[in-house]
């Protein structure tokens, strides 16, 4: 099976940090899922 990924991410120095790509990753996916609940929380009191 080919290797897509640069090498240091496939073998991190470090297995118990996270990679910067990953950190904002979920850093956008949580902003996202905020976004949501914040807006269904915002509708369900203006209503």
């Amino acid at each position: 099976m080919p290797d897509y990924l640069p090498k240091d991410e496939l073998e991190p120095k470090d297995p118990k940090k996270p990679s910067f790509t990953r950190i904002a990753i979920w850093v956008v996916v949580g902003a996202i899922g905020l976004y949501y609940v914040g807006s269904g929380i915002f509708g369900m009191l203006a209503n």
